[in-house]
């Protein structure tokens, strides 16, 4: 019985912090006038000179070593263009894209001011033929 007590006391704790912990997550989230959850969604797109697959897996490699785990990030990732995807409204007008959502501005602003994101810059442009950037404020 003692350690049925126990075992449930460290349920309803573990449960407890849980909550504390998603309700001082969504504290932070910013609010759009209906009070739905708003986030940043950063969208790179880049077109290389040497657009080779070897260039644009050092892109990537380079991506995931600089832009991965800045605070405030919700979803990372980095790829080549779907060669598979061909429709007339498909754009293919790049070799790699990066796609991170920010929980908020403020972290979005972090992230580009922040010394990882200016030495993938650094490391990265001289291969850069074009650059586009899509940044979305967009609800839940």
């Amino acid at each position: 019985m003692r350690k049925l007590l126990m075992g449930g006391a460290a349920l309803l704790l573990a449960g407890f912090a849980l909550g504390q912990i998603q309700f001082l997550t969504h504290a932070r989230d910013a609010r759009d006038e209906k009070g739905k959850r708003t986030m940043v969604i950063h969208d790179v797109y880049f077109s290389l000179k040497d657009n080779s697959p070897e260039a644009r897996q050092k892109l990537i490699a380079a991506c995931q070593k600089h832009l991965t785990k800045h605070e405030g990030t919700v979803f990372f990732a980095a790829g080549t263009l779907a060669d598979e995807l061909k429709r007339p409204v498909n754009d293919r007008d790049f070799d790699v894209g990066l796609h991170i959502i920010f929980r908020d501005m403020q972290a979005h602003d972090t992230y580009q001011d922040h010394p990882r994101h200016t030495r993938f810059i650094d490391e990265n442009k001289d291969n850069w033929k074009k650059v586009r950037v899509f940044d979305t404020v967009a609800s839940e």
